[in-house]
């Protein structure tokens, strides 16, 4: 016999209003504080690439969609009030050993391969999303008393729980990422739901009776394993950024040298001591295209897109005294890293502003510099928006007439994000050099290239004779060569640009 408009459709002992929208917007919004959160955890160990994002999305859309499925099955076959209790305080466990799990995972399982990308972000995300979304279709179950009232109930739960995700969203994004590092978000997070967990159970208990109102001992004490796991989880940052993982090594072989390390990536090399001392190859190359594009201790014009430990600024300003270069550098939290660890001073003639460099190349008066470097990363590539062919047109209003760019790329065989990147300066440019080691060339190897481009002639003899003088094997192809190279490549564009799927760093 089908039910009336007024007859009785949920289980009796409603849960108070303000109650009910409590747990589920704490609980929807501990859902995406762990989306964001999980994303920075598996950062030091896999980078931060599409994939690792999409890795994440895709499992917590995924166990978003089976514990609403689950949870809303299960409402139907037990009372609600019996599983809400120690679903929150199971759930919000699970969210705090996420920190554990994670990184004692991630210790002994690091790289860009899709399988670590894809075990860490299931590890980061699945289970406790899982349980704490099993939640508002229960609440949303005690809550219907009649037919008749079954949207407004679904529809005002449903949308609490996406203010409850929203409101978590922009927090999380906004303010504590900037003000706590994400292990004491993520514990905070399953405390405070591990809390609410037990007060509901509290509540019940009073109202209804013990039957309803208990919490597994077993799930408490996991909340407790899994705090006291999280205090002894190895942490691979000294320091957390907004952006990234950070710490800063010493050389042992040489006393005043330092490596920054981003993440999974040793991103910046500066001796504190010697500016003109220069450990990696493609800053030596990129070194040898500066001594070689005007005469030797002449000044210049610089400006820096990415800064890490700003390596490059430090060697001009020794070489050529009274150059003055503008850094622009996204990361605060790496700009004083610099000012604490790596000695850096800034002045009228090294100037550093805190932005994203498409935003910064945008900001630049037009025809002004000598030189524009790029060496930009987030996590294992060039942002995209850096690569395009509309924001190469910047880097060339930015240029003086004979002004250069010089431009660090990293790829993998068979290097077809290099390729299309060249084929896009191309077009913007009408002299471009690629200078790399021979096995890169050959494509016989991955690794960092250096991209030069002018609108004048490029100084290819002079460049050579700088990076022997640098101490570099590199070299650069000839012109034929690079014609070769380049192919058909794609040319990018801000309406298409898919640089991480070219890197292919799964393949």
């Amino acid at each position: 016999m089908a039910l009336t408009a007024e007859e009785p459709v949920g289980t009796a002992g409603a849960l108070p209003g303000w109650v009910a929208a409590t747990v589920t917007f704490l609980s929807s919004g501990a859902v995406l504080v762990l989306e964001i959160v999980g994303l920075r955890l598996i950062a030091p160990y896999v980078g931060i690439t599409l994939q690792t994002n999409t890795a994440i999305i895709g499992f917590a859309l995924a166990a978003i969609a089976l514990g609403a499925w689950t949870g809303g099955a299960a409402a139907d076959r037990t009372d609600p009030r019996r599983l809400i209790a120690p679903l929150m305080v199971v759930g919000g466990a699970c969210v705090v050993a996420v920190l554990p799990l994670v990184r004692f995972t991630g210790a002994w399982l690091t790289g860009a391969d899709a399988g670590a990308v894809l075990l860490l972000a299931a590890v980061a995300v699945v289970v406790p999303a899982a349980l704490l979304s099993a939640v508002p279709p229960m609440v949303v179950k005690l809550q219907l008393a009649t037919l008749s009232e079954t949207g407004a109930v679904v529809g005002r739960l449903s949308g609490i729980g996406t203010l409850g995700g929203i409101a978590a969203t922009f927090l999380t994004g906004f303010v504590l990422v900037a003000v706590l590092p994400s292990s004491v978000i993520l514990v905070a997070t399953g405390v405070v739901t591990v809390l609410t967990g037990v007060a509901v159970a509290v509540l019940l208990r009073r109202r209804d009776g013990s039957a309803v109102g208990r919490v597994p001992a077993a799930a408490l004490v996991a909340a407790v394993a899994g705090t006291l796991l999280a205090a002894l989880a190895p942490s691979p940052c000294e320091e957390e950024t907004a952006y990234h993982c950070a710490r800063v090594v010493a050389d042992p072989e040489r006393g005043s040298g330092r490596v920054l390390w981003l993440d999974t990536l040793r991103h910046s090399y500066v001796d504190t001591a010697d500016p003109r001392y220069l450990e990696f190859e493609y800053v030596r190359a990129i070194a040898a295209v500066t001594d070689a594009i005007a005469p030797e201790g002449e000044p210049l014009s610089a400006l820096h897109i990415g800064g890490g430990g700003l390596t490059m600024p430090r060697y001009l300003a020794e070489v050529r005294p009274g150059t003055t270069s503008r850094v622009v550098e996204v990361d605060p939290g790496v700009v004083a890293i610099d000012r604490e660890q790596l000695g850096l001073e800034t002045s009228d003639a090294l100037r550093v502003d805190v932005a994203d460099g498409r935003v910064g190349l945008g900001e630049e008066p037009p025809g002004g510099r000598d030189l524009v470097v790029g060496d930009a990363f987030g996590g294992l590539s060039v942002p995209w928006q850096l690569t395009t062919r509309e924001a190469l047109e910047l880097v060339d209003a930015a240029l003086a007439d004979d002004g250069v760019y010089a431009v660090n790329l990293i790829d993998h065989p068979p290097l077809g994000f290099v390729r299309a990147e060249l084929a896009t300066m191309r077009q913007v440019f009408p002299h471009v050099l690629l200078l790399a080691a021979a096995p890169v060339l050959a494509g016989e190897e991955g690794g960092n290239v250096v991209a030069v481009a002018s609108r004048g002639s490029l100084p290819e003899a002079a460049i050579a004779r700088a990076l022997e003088a640098q101490g570099s094997d590199w070299r650069i192809a000839e012109r034929a060569e690079l014609a070769d190279f380049v192919g058909d490549a794609q040319v990018l564009t801000d309406d298409h640009a898919p640089v991480d799927q070219l890197l292919t760093p799964y393949g």
